[in-house]
């Protein structure tokens, strides 16, 4: 019950906030055969509440960083810092404060996601929205995949390169260790030697790296949240969604 108490509270302020999509379900005759206007109109509403209820959600305090499916941690090529963390004093403690500040940057930019869906949905056409309707679970996940993806890195890659240019000791901070420690693997890597042995150069961009792992725990989120509306008649909240997801 307070899950569906929360959901139906977002879906109300959500749906107040769009005078046009308001005025066009209030319209509808729910007694009426369904149109592509209704459904276009529930699945609106559907989306307004899956995306901003999967925001809403990551950007209280540990919804990344407490949760295991989303949690932002470092790239595999980092895991010999990881590993020996705990050979220096404090290190370990260290490299835990980098990664819960990485979380708690995306946290923050979470919190601005909202607007950013709200648009895409807007833009939706009615031929767009039947194809979703008909798609798979993960239709309109994939659909704001393709028209959000850039807009929210640009929002969140600012305050995740914040966080890891943050010093956390004598000046450096975790964009530099990175640096110094794939520049110096990378030297080895392309040597002679080091193509002798097959080694790869790591050329992975930090920032770039951290940022798309929290877009994907974003949508990840969101296609939860769009699944349950099409198979969980609770999630359903309002006479349209009923109508349109039975």
């Amino acid at each position: 019950m307070k899950t569906k108490g929360i959901i139906s509270i977002i879906a109300a302020l959500l749906f107040s906030a769009c005078a046009e999509l308001t005025q066009i379900v209030n319209n509808i005759d729910l007694d009426a055969p369904l149109t592509e206007t209704d459904i276009a109109a529930g699945l609106k509403e559907a989306l307004r509440v899956g995306t901003d209820s999967a925001a809403y959600n990551l950007s209280a305090t540990n919804g990344y960083y407490g949760d295991d499916l989303v949690k932002i941690l470092l790239p595999p090529e980092a895991d010999i810092i990881v590993k020996n963390a705990n050979k220096i004093p404090g290190g370990e403690k260290l490299v835990n404060d980098v990664i819960l500040s990485i979380n708690r940057a995306a946290e923050d930019a979470a919190k601005d996601a909202g607007s950013i869906f709200y648009k895409a949905i807007t833009e939706m056409t009615i031929t767009d929205a039947v194809n979703i309707l008909k798609g798979e679970d993960n239709a309109a996940t994939e659909y704001f995949k393709s028209k959000t993806n850039d807009n929210l890195f640009a929002l969140y890659n600012p305050h995740i390169k914040k966080s890891i240019d943050k010093e956390i000791i004598a000046g450096y901070s975790a964009g530099e260790t990175w640096s110094s420690m794939t520049g110096n693997y990378n030297k080895v890597a392309n040597s002679f030697v080091g193509q002798l042995a097959e080694l790869k150069p790591v050329e992975i961009e930090l920032d770039a790296y951290l940022t798309q792992k929290a877009l994907d725990g974003l949508f990840l989120k969101i296609a939860d949240e769009e699944k349950k509306i099409r198979t969980d008649p609770v999630a359903r909240v309002t006479d349209i969604l009923k109508r349109v997801f039975s």
